[in-house]
């Protein structure tokens, strides 16, 4: 099974492909500037992590995450279609929490309950602990979303 790593600057262009496949759900990024910024920062400091099929330079993104310390707040989470159902996201979901403070809650925006395609992303947070805590915005895909929050240890 791959392991997680913090992602470092060379896997940029793997994390846009892996953005871009997910746009339907998420809403517009591989070509937004304010997301490649975002993205930059998250590698330069370290609060970016990844999954890939190996190695080497052309090894594939299976999944990424991303989260902010100071809010305690998994900010963006995608597995790769081919990836999906193969424990990618339970690695790096649990790998994510272990970078968060157990201290105080855990936040995440998910998809509404509801939404079909975003049920596989709600169930995992559940099997983590994470408990709907109140609606969230329309996300820029036009979904419905709602914040998530795993309670402290």
């Amino acid at each position: 099974m791959p392991k997680v790593h913090s992602a470092i600057i060379s896997d940029f262009d793997k994390w846009i492909e892996l953005a871009r496949e997910v746009e339907p759900l998420f809403g517009p990024m591989a070509d937004e500037p304010e997301f490649h910024e975002g993205l930059r920062q998250a590698i330069n400091s370290g609060t970016a992590f990844c999954m890939k099929d190996g190695d080497s330079a052309s090894s594939e993104l299976l999944g990424g995450i991303i989260v902010f310390p100071e809010p305690n707040e998994i900010v963006w989470f995608a597995v790769a279609q081919k990836a999906r159902g193969k424990g990618i996201g339970s690695i790096l979901l649990d790998y994510a929490i272990n970078q968060l403070s157990n201290e105080r809650p855990i936040a995440v925006t998910t998809f509404a309950p509801e939404i079909e395609s975003g049920k596989p992303a709600v169930n995992l947070y559940k099997k983590y602990g994470f408990k709907e805590s109140k609606s969230g915005p329309i996300n820029p895909a036009g979904i419905e979303t709602v914040i998530m929050e795993k309670a402290p240890n």
